[in-house]
Formats: structure tokens, C-alpha cells, sequence
């Protein structure tokens, strides 16, 4: 629904949207990520993990934009986790907790999918995620066009949060404080996760894994693991990749539950809980540092990664005779975590 974004009100709440999508994605990619044998399956935990950094960063972009023009990103809120399935945030596009496979690399592809050339730019119920930031990318530019960037860009600079480049990503979170910036920024997300100029399957940065080579992006990493083989130079997004071999080892995958719910398992729920409230004090954390206190992004950082142990720890503990146990990503209220 192309509504143009035409009040700073307006602006607001599709930068709220946006930080609620780029969260959306965190879980599916954490499920799928530690899934993974490390061992079996190095190739494919290399993409997990950068694009799951990548959405943090575009995360953390999101953020800075809403404080740039004033807002006040919500994080730890209970809309932000509302169960999964799920669609994305305003947008047509199905989120599961899987472990990784086929189904989860199609639903990556889907989520990641370059908008067409002659795609429209939706302020609501997108098609592709490309599309809903045009629309923010035109309430951006009507707005410093029609009200000065002076009056657009009045949040407070101190906000603004800066953080990289990552161990997993080339990519940087970077301060916000007028069109440019802004521009910046939304370019950053939407290059990182189609490609650059809408028609490549470059993002413009170089490969932190693989200095001598440039780095894809995310639609196109998750070509390469699903077809077997790397994008190398002179590859188009028509001819395909044909470099090198990419291996995918399915039987290197913890079989998590899909979608896990909560477990009548004494032993599992617990784990399960202790999961879920660990998530929300991150969300906590993120969101006491873009509201004012911008060091403890490191420590939201640190948070982030502790994840893992608790998430393995649950895929260790069997829910029946086929599939292990995995988290729930259920809101807990702050007064009931540990």
C-alpha cells in the first residue's frame, strides 16, 4: 500500500516498523545458525552468522534512524515477540523457527528476495523488503525537502550509536544526523541484503572471511549454499555462481523441533525459560542503548553471542524419538527474569 510517508509522525512509526522487521529475522537465522555442526558444515555457518550480524546491523541502523528525527525505539516490548510462525512486521512474508535445510534457505530466499526493477515502493503489507525502505528512503527525502533537515533531523545526537566493523562483517553501525546519513544508512541495509544497484549480487563490501574477495549479499549467499558453488567474478544473478564448491552436510544438522513450544518436559521448559528470559534482557539491553545509553551496545553485543551456549545446551535435549528441543522466543515481563 504506497501511502506516502509525509509527516514526521509518519516517518516514526515506519522506522519503529522497520526496527521490529530487522528484529523479526533475528530469531529464524539464530535457529537455523546453531542448528549447524560447525564441523560438517563450515560453509554454510559462515553465511548464517554474517547475515545474522548483518541484521543486527541493519537493526542498529534502524534504530539510529529513529533517533536521528526524534523518535524513541521500543525494543523490549511484547509485540516484538508475538510467537512464531509468523508474518514479517506489515509485510507478507511467512517466519518460521527452523533448523537449517531446505525449507529454511527457502524461506531465507524469500526474505532476502531483490525487488524487481519495476517494483513500487510500499509504506505497508511489501512484497519485499527492498520496497518498504524506497518508502521510507521517499519520506526521508519529501520531508527534508518540505520541512528543512534542521527540523527533520532534531533528535539528539548523543543517541546515535556506532559500533564495528564486526568479526563476521565488513559492515559498520553508523551515526545518523541528516540526509545523507540517513540515505547512508538505508542504503547499507537494503545493498547488504539485494545487492548492489538492484542488480547484482554484490553489497559493495569487501569479504571478511575471504579478503580477496568482494562479498555478496544475503539473497545471494543463500543462492550459493542452496546450488553448491560461490559467485564469482563476471557472475550475474542470471548466469548463477560458478566458482568454487560450496558443501552442505544435512545430516551435520541438529533436528530441532519446528516452531518449538514450550515443553511439558520439566528439564526442557526450564531450559526453554531460562532461554527466553535471557533473550529479553538482550532486547532490554539494545534498547537502554539506543535510548540514551549508547556503551552498552558492547554489552548487548556480549549478550548476543552468550545466546549460544543455552540454545546448544537445548538442542541437546531430546522433545521425542526424532527431534530435539529448541527456544520458544516467548516474551517474558522484566519483573519475571532472573
Amino acid at each position: 500500500m504506497n501511502q506516502r510517508i509525509d509527516t514526521i509522525d509518519s516517518l516514526r512509526e515506519h522506522l519503529q516498523w522497520a526496527i521490529e522487521l530487522e528484529h523479526a529475522t533475528l530469531p529464524p537465522y539464530l535457529c537455523a545458525l546453531y542448528s549447524l555442526d560447525p564441523e560438517r558444515n563450515p560453509d554454510a555457518v559462515e553465511v548464517v552468522s554474517s547475515v545474522f550480524v548483518e541484521e543486527m546491523i541493519h537493526l542498529s541502523l534502524a534504530c539510529n534512524l529513529l533517533n536521528a528525527v526524534g523518535g524513541e525505539p521500543r525494543l523490549d516490548a511484547p509485540e516484538l515477540l508475538p510467537g512464531y510462525p509468523r508474518q514479517l512486521p506489515h509485510g507478507a512474508i511467512d517466519l518460521q523457527l527452523l533448523p537449517f535445510g531446505p525449507d529454511a534457505l527457502e524461506m531465507f530466499l524469500r526474505l532476502e528476495l531483490p525487488e524487481a526493477p519495476t517494483a513500487v515502493a510500499e509504506s505497508d503489507h511489501y512484497e519485499t523488503i527492498g520496497q518498504f525502505y524506497d518508502a521510507i528512503e521517499d519520506g526521508f527525502r519529501y520531508l527534508s525537502e518540505t520541512l528543512g533537515e534542521d527540523k527533520l533531523f532534531s533528535g539528539d545526537p548523543q543517541r546515535q550509536v556506532t559500533a564495528g566493523p564486526f568479526h563476521h562483517s565488513a559492515g559498520v553501525v553508523q551515526p545518523v544526523t541528516d540526509l545523507e546519513s540517513a540515505l547512508d544508512a538505508l542504503e547499507e541495509i537494503v545493498e547488504q541484503g539485494e545487492g548492489t544497484a538492484r542488480g547484482e549480487v554484490w553489497d559493495g563490501d569487501r569479504d571478511i572471511f575471504h579478503p580477496d574477495r568482494d562479498e555478496v549479499a544475503h539473497y545471494y549467499r543463500f543462492q550459493e549454499l542452496k546450488l553448491g558453488r560461490r559467485y564469482q567474478r563476471g557472475d550475474t544473478p542470471q548466469s548463477g555462481p560458478t566458482g568454487e564448491t560450496v558443501t552442505v552436510d544435512l545430516a551435520g544438522v541438529s533436528p530441532m523441533q519446528p516452531n518449538p513450544r514450550r515443553s511439558a518436559d520439566p528439564q526442557i521448559r526450564a531450559a526453554q525459560e531460562e532461554f527466553d528470559a535471557t533473550y529479553c534482557t538482550l532486547l532490554f539491553l539494545l534498547e537502554r542503548a539506543f535510548t540514551g545509553e549508547p556503551a552498552l551496545i558492547r554489552d548487548a553485543t556480549r549478550a548476543m553471542f552468550g545466546l549460544k551456549s543455552e540454545v546448544l545446551k537445548l538442542m541437546q535435549l531430546s522433545e521425542d524419538e526424532n527431534t530435539t528441543a529448541g527456544p520458544t522466543f516467548q516474551y517474558v515481563e522484566p519483573g519475571q527474569r532472573d
